[in-house]
């Protein structure tokens, strides 16, 4: 196992941060953020089509690139890096992934086509469901708390679906909602959903209610582990989004304490300034570290539930401390509307309470640990 990022994920990072240099500047997100959507297609577009990150996670005989989740890591982190309004996580990584555990037919022909990026698909669980509350007897029926707890109560009834899930991140531009039910995962064309926006802190990743009657529905799994196993792989490499955020909140942070002048002197002159900053650095160095073995706990298949509680119950409040840091140090240009700074910490905020907040990572870290729970007082 290597931290270290390979000679193909840096060029990956060079390509998408070129891109996003070029498409996808703080004003732009800023302006997108102010009208109807802020989801930009013609960005989606030239990532998907140009870069090729919609299939990433694909395999090359659907059409895919075949790669790992370390790539698909070092593509969040940039899309972290500049809150980029586009349906990444929520279409190539979590409903991507699902489809890949789920492995069958149905699967594999939803897969093939959202390779190109020409289609979307959404997960159609809550953003906040955790991972570990997902669960699916080892005879792979689905008991109903299981569907409760993916957040939504959907109940399959032959080849259709009706019911409501709250809280569905990308569901307004997906093409192809997957939906955890009674009976496993079904694929529903989103023509046959009615997605209703809902007020979202992120201002830049929407969320949706979603609501299905008697919708025609294919089904992909006859049980929940293909669900619980995108929601683990999505909260893994959800951390190298956090580590995004939180690097471009030091890194814009340092270029303007080192411009703004007090008292004739650049105030990053000042002492406790610059321990405040070293305290950051120190804890995003420690992010990355634990970012970067989740990505490779999941490439590889080696100790996944423990890198993921790891990674999550350390990157999301890094993240949200990163950019309080910067909406502080930046003074009142960093209250303003016009500065994206707070964009950076509603992302950081959501983040951190999406796909089990730090304090469920950290209680299972515990019970993989085998450490018992405090004794109440």
């Amino acid at each position: 196992m290597t931290l270290l990022y390979s000679e193909v994920e840096e060029e990956l990072r060079a390509a998408v941060r070129d891109l996003l240099a070029d498409r996808c500047p703080p004003a732009t997100v800023l302006a997108r953020v102010e009208g109807p959507s802020p989801y930009e297609a013609d960005l989606w577009k030239a990532l998907a089509r140009d870069i090729g990150a919609a299939g990433l996670l694909i395999p090359e005989e659907l059409g895919g690139a075949g790669a790992s989740a370390r790539e698909a890591a070092v593509v969040l982190e940039e899309l972290g890096r500049a809150v980029t309004p586009v349906p990444f996580l929520t279409s190539s990584v979590l409903a991507t992934q699902a489809l890949l555990s789920a492995g069958t037919d149905a699967a594999r022909e939803i897969l093939a086509s959202l390779a190109s990026g020409e289609t979307t698909a959404a997960l159609a669980v809550s953003l906040a469901t955790s991972p570990y509350s997902v669960r699916a007897d080892p005879g792979g029926a689905t008991p109903p708390s299981a569907v409760g707890a993916a957040g939504g109560g959907v109940v399959a009834e032959g080849d259709m679906v009706t019911g409501r899930v709250n809280a569905v991140a990308g569901a307004d531009v997906a093409d192809v909602l997957i939906v955890p039910a009674s009976g496993g995962l079904y694929a529903v064309d989103a023509a046959h959903a009615t997605v209703e926006g809902t007020a979202s802190l992120d201002l830049t990743r929407p969320i949706a209610t979603v609501a299905f009657s008697g919708a025609p529905a294919r089904r992909v799994s006859a049980d929940l582990a293909p669900l619980r196993a995108a929601l683990e792989a999505g909260a893994g490499l959800l951390a190298s989004e956090q580590l995004g955020v939180a690097e471009w909140c030091l890194t814009t942070t340092i270029a303007y304490v080192k411009e703004r002048h007090q008292f004739a002197r650049p105030v990053g002159s000042f002492q406790a300034l610059k321990h405040r900053l070293a305290d950051l650095w120190m804890e995003i160095v420690q992010a990355r570290a634990a970012a970067r073995n989740a990505a490779d706990a999941l490439a590889t298949g080696t100790d996944v539930p423990t890198a993921v509680a790891v990674a999550q119950a350390w990157c999301g409040g890094v993240a949200v401390h990163a950019a309080e840091e910067a909406l502080q140090l930046h003074g009142g240009i960093g209250m303003t509307w016009e500065h994206p700074v707070h964009l950076y910490l509603k992302r950081a905020k959501a983040d951190e309470i999406a796909l089990g907040t730090p304090g469920d990572h950290r209680d299972t870290l515990a019970r993989l640990a085998d450490i018992p729970p405090p004794i109440a007082s």
